[in-house]
Order: structure tokens, then sequence, then C-alpha cells
């Protein structure tokens, strides 16, 4: 293997640690790449792996960052590109970006804050609270490599307990409170005599939850934390559908349903095509009005929107289609990343026209809003709703 190679690999390797998809096909590409033109050019060669491992635009900063740490040019041959030395590598920035901390992990220069005194297991125990706070509150946007995997980890655990629902249907029970009189003529005409009043209750259980989730260009880097709830949701309840929509929807509901996480997200990746590109909300709600609301959305289920609401048609027919979809569900509950700025104001048109036909308004963009959310769906929904 020659010098050239070795290090391509290896700068894969670091992009993988810091969240960038880059499997084999990519190397072997960014090696050809390399071969086509004159490596002794440090810009050149930049913008040759950038077009190669580089999917998305979101990635652009991360991947220019991980390059200027580890390629140096000294010579301008295939030799000269090499690991930076650690102590050169930090950052100059006294205030680094949230990405460059993934780039310090996936080059193992984080450092481990200095403790004073002795070891023991109090320090220990309150720099792990203290962690696990930060993790909590910390947005899913500007969380390391590391802290991903801990927060998928956290979010794996996670429940939600919806209220049950009363259904139209009864069930035979001795403690019911109206007279099932179709079993009393039964139970009579076996018994051959008249017998005691057989009794029936209305049955409960647990409604659907159909989560639409937004998998647009500003919304990937939630989505992809999100799905692995929804992925946790997904095995522990039943009657659970999830859609992902962009410029158009797709039911990942079969591949949601595989017990393990990275397969099942696999498989979520392989189904959608339209991935981190546009958004037209209005026009995938109102395809999910059309073919699936009768189908999921009966006794009772709750929907979860999870979008930023920035429509790419300017909300064009989105509320007509918002309006379908709240009266045919028992509760709607919008959840959008953007409500973590304080100054949050709803200017877009697509926010505006959705506002008005959701029963919840709630921010999605860290663990803690997760368990806010499943505090407020452990009460029970408003009773106008109930009623509708």
């Amino acid at each position: 293997m020659t010098a050239l190679a070795a290090n391509v690999m290896q700068f894969a390797r670091i992009l993988r640690r810091a969240g960038l998809a880059v499997g084999p096909g990519k190397v072997i590409a960014a090696l050809e790449a390399l071969q086509a033109i004159d490596i002794a050019d440090r810009e050149v060669v930049f913008y040759a792996l950038h077009a190669v491992l580089v999917e998305r635009h979101a990635q652009s900063e991360l991947f220019r960052m991980a390059f200027e740490r580890f390629w140096r040019a000294n010579g301008g041959t295939a030799q000269s590109f090499l690991l930076e030395d650690a102590a050169k590598a930090e950052m100059q920035n006294p205030i680094a970006r949230p990405m460059s901390r993934r780039i310090d992990e996936a080059f193992a220069l984080r450092r481990t804050p200095h403790q004073s005194g002795p070891p023991g297991e109090i320090p220990e125990m309150i720099a792990s609270w203290s962690a696990a706070e930060r993790l909590r509150r910390q947005d899913f946007e500007s969380m390391s490599a590391g802290e991903m995997a801990e927060a998928k980890r956290l979010m794996a655990t996670l429940r939600l307990p919806i209220p049950d629902v009363l259904t139209r249907r009864y069930r035979t029970s001795p403690s019911g409170s109206r007279v099932d009189a179709r079993a009393t003529l039964r139970a009579m005409v076996r018994a051959g005599g008249v017998i005691a009043l057989q009794r029936k209750r209305r049955v409960v259980r647990r409604p659907p939850l159909v989560v639409l989730c937004d998998i647009s260009g500003s919304m990937a880097a939630y989505a992809r934390m999100l799905l692995h709830f929804l992925h946790a949701v997904t095995i522990d309840r039943d009657r659970v559908q999830v859609f992902l929509f962009g410029t158009r929807l797709t039911n990942v509901t079969r591949e949601m349903a595989h017990r393990d996480p990275d397969e099942a997200l696999a498989r979520v990746a392989t189904s959608v095509k339209d991935w981190s590109g546009g958004t037209r909300i209005g026009q995938t709600l109102g395809e999910f009005n059309r073919l699936w609301s009768r189908r999921v959305l009966g006794q009772g289920a709750l929907v979860l929107l999870i979008s930023d609401g920035l429509d790419r048609d300017g909300g064009t027919g989105l509320a007509v289609e918002m309006q379908r979809l709240h009266r045919s569900c028992r509760r709607l509950i919008w959840l959008n990343p953007l409500l973590r700025y304080a100054a949050f104001e709803p200017k877009s048109a697509g926010i505006r026209a959705m506002l008005p036909h959701v029963d919840d308004f709630r921010p999605v963009h860290n663990l803690d809003s997760l368990a806010a959310l499943i505090a407020a769906l452990s009460a029970p929904p408003k009773a106008d709703r109930e009623a509708a």
C-alpha cells in the first residue's frame, strides 16, 4: 500500500468518526480522483476529495476543518500528505464552533478536565451528573459524535405513556355497567332456565400513534436523531405508523419495525429518496390525507408532526390540508426545533398556515424537550378534542 492510499484511508476513518458516511466505495473513488489530478496542489486536492466524500452542503464545514487538520503540503509529492502533529492541531479560535468538537473527538484530542484533590467516588459522581445535565440540555445539532451516541442510547430508553382511550366495542365483564342481552340469552339457553344477567363494559386500548417527520435539508440533523427515538417508540408500542416527507411522502413503518436500530435506520435510508432535499409540506400532507388518513387515523389516533414549517411552496394549500388532518385525528401535536430560539416568531407563511390547526406546539431540539413531550402526552387530551 502506498503512502497516499494509507493516508486517504486514515482520513476516511477520521471523517467516519466525525459523523460522515464514508464507506469503502468512497475511499476507492477518492483514490481514483487523486490519480487524475496534481496532488501537489493543495486546493485541487481539497475540492477533489470534497466532491467524492461530501454528500450535502451541511457537511462542507466539517470536511474543511478535518482536511485542514489532517493534511499539510511539504514538497508536493504523494508522501508529503502527513498527519498533523497533535501539538499543532489546537484550534486558534478560543471560542470553538460546535462542529469542531466532533473533529477533536475524531482526532482523539479531547482532553479530560483537571480535577483537584485525590480521586474518589464523589468527584466522579458529580462529574458524571454534570455531564448528563449538559447532555440533556444540549442541542442535537451541536453534539459531538460521542455525545450523539450517548444521546441515542438514552433515547432508546424513553417511552411514550399515551393514555388509553375508550373504543365503541364492548367486552363481557362481571363488573360491567351495561347488561349484555345476547350473552344473557345464550346463557339462559345453555342453562335451561332463568339465570343472573350478564354484563359488559367498554373496551379500553392504546390509541394509534402516527408520526409525520420532515427530512428536508433544514431538518436533517434533527430528523436523524429523532428517528432513534421513534424507533424505540415503534418497538415499545403497537399500532405506530411512521411517515417521512420532504418533497414526497414515504411510509417507513415496516422498516422501523426491525428490532435492531442500526438495521432499521439503514433500511429507512435505503427506502427514502428525498433526504435533505426541499420541503413541500402542503403537497405531502395532501397525499397523506388522500391515501393514508382513513387507514391509520381511526380509533382516536394521536399525530406527531415534526417539522420546522419552512415550506418550499410558500404555504400553498397547507391550511386546508392541516385542517383536514386536524379533524381526522384525536390530537395533533406539532414539534418544531425552531422553538429553541427565545426570539422565535411565526413569520413564515407555512408556519402561519399551520399554527391554527394544532392542539399543541412544542420544541424538539434536545433530550429535555423530549422529556417535556413525554410529560405532556401523559396528561389526558382536552375535553373538546375528546368529544370531536
